[in-house]
């Protein structure tokens, strides 16, 4: 089958591999819909991950598809059935599964290679995170599932509450969920971002204000003018770059929490003003992945149709353009492309 293998920094190659095979508990899908993110894009630069993956490995963690084979002792799937798979599971028996804290799992099961015309399932995510897509949901939208997940995983860590004003920085795939999901919750969301195609995406989601920080001398200025000079109750870091860390900080009014939610490149630090911290009493979070309870709870979301996500997706695209896909994001050209393999 043909499928795209990362070997290192900006080295992606679509190769032909052996079609997989199911092992006990596993499954094998015909990928329908692959989408894109912005986590995949810095794998790509970076030339791989702490946690979910490392060079030469198949690429890709989004997708949606159809069961072409079921390996022994598999209940409740059959060959046809339209899925969505995230792309991990917890143990479910390790110290922080125990604790329900799923996440921060010892054993997670980590899957890659939705950019294939199939990919294996492993045992431990066809039990707790293989899902049927909903009759009426599109695939590519179902594609959306995992990083809508994270997201919800990240608000509900956030303290968000009625009446909140909410500062997201970064209009990538990732903020623009935020911003959608929060504007449902009768809060004030402001979001900051560099392309004026993305804020207006924000717009339709349901930003109360959009900034374009190119155009902004002081993004921590604003947001206190914007807040009778205190600044946000909750503020969401959703690009991962260790000096905008810096900027969320010094965006939240006392008794604030940030939600540093961008993962940043290994070995990378920032600076914390201690005063700041401990008298203005500050709750900063860092909050990482997702959990079966909110993978569940992305996909539903989706099928409701509550919320235009479809607004995300830029392109759709076969298999064979995956590279210039890459670089397209790279550029900033596009949000989200479905990528057909077939």
């Amino acid at each position: 089958m043909l499928a795209a293998v990362l070997y290192g920094r900006e080295d992606l190659r679509l190769e032909q591999v052996a079609e997989p095979n199911p092992e006990t508990g596993e499954v094998i899908l015909e990928v329908t819909a692959a989408t894109t993110c912005g986590t995949d894009l810095k794998v790509w630069r970076r030339g791989g991950h702490a946690k979910m993956l490392k060079p030469p490995t198949l690429f890709g963690h989004e997708a949606a598809g159809r069961i072409v084979e079921v390996g022994a002792e598999v209940k409740n799937w059959q060959v046809g059935d339209r899925v969505v798979t995230n792309n991990s599971a917890p143990c479910m028996k390790c110290f922080f599964c125990q604790r329900q804290e799923y996440s921060l799992c010892l054993n997670l099961t980590w899957n890659n290679g939705t950019f294939a015309q199939y990919l294996k399932i492993p045992a431990p995510i066809v039990q707790h995170n293989l899902l049927a897509i909903p009759p009426t949901l599109p695939d590519e939208l179902a594609a959306l599932t995992e990083p809508l997940a994270c997201v919800l995983h990240g608000i509900a860590r956030s303290n968000v509450k009625t009446g909140d004003r909410v500062v997201v920085l970064g209009d990538g795939a990732i903020g623009l969920m935020f911003v959608a999901v929060l504007a449902q919750q009768s809060v004030q969301v402001m979001l900051f971002g560099g392309r004026d195609r993305r804020l207006q995406i924000g717009e339709k989601f349901g930003a109360a204000q959009t900034y374009n920080y190119r155009q902004l001398a002081d993004v921590p200025a604003v947001v206190k003018a914007q807040t009778d000079g205190w600044g946000a109750d909750v503020v969401i870091e959703a690009t991962g770059i260790p000096s905008v860390w810096e900027t969320a900080i010094a965006c939240a009014r006392p008794g604030a929490t940030v939600n540093l939610f961008g993962g940043c490149p290994r070995d990378t630090t920032i600076t914390v003003d201690t005063e700041q911290l401990h008298y203005s009493e500050l709750t900063l979070k860092g909050v990482f992945h997702n959990t079966p309870k909110y993978v569940r709870a992305a996909l539903a979301l989706l099928a409701s149709r509550e919320i235009p996500f479809e607004l995300l997706i830029s392109d759709r695209r076969p298999l064979q353009d995956l590279e210039q896909v890459f670089h397209d994001m790279q550029q900033r050209q596009v949000i989200k492309v479905a990528i057909y393999p077939k």
